[in-house]
């Protein structure tokens, strides 16, 4: 299983959850596990392109990943982390 950790703004989707685990074998399919469960989230962190939004860094065991085809194990964790901006 995948340990999941997500940012504060995307509780609102998961139903107050901060950390999930899901079985997925690329950062794609992780996305995919998130929409099955929680629809819309998938769209705040993956664009129209299916690329990873501006805004949202992939840490996968504390390295940032920038493409969707990055393979996951057993037992990585995958953190989810979201800009903030505001004035």
């Amino acid at each position: 299983m995948i340990r999941v950790r997500l940012p504060s703004q995307l509780h609102s989707y998961t139903k107050g959850l901060a950390i999930l685990e899901v079985d997925a074998p690329t950062l794609s399919s992780l996305a995919d596990c998130l929409e099955e469960n929680f629809p819309g989230v998938r769209f705040r962190i993956i664009d129209e392109h299916n690329r990873i939004r501006r805004h949202i860094q992939f840490f996968v065991n504390g390295e940032m990943i920038r493409t969707l085809d990055h393979p996951l194990a057993d037992g990585d964790e995958v953190h989810i982390v979201g800009a903030l901006s505001g004035g």
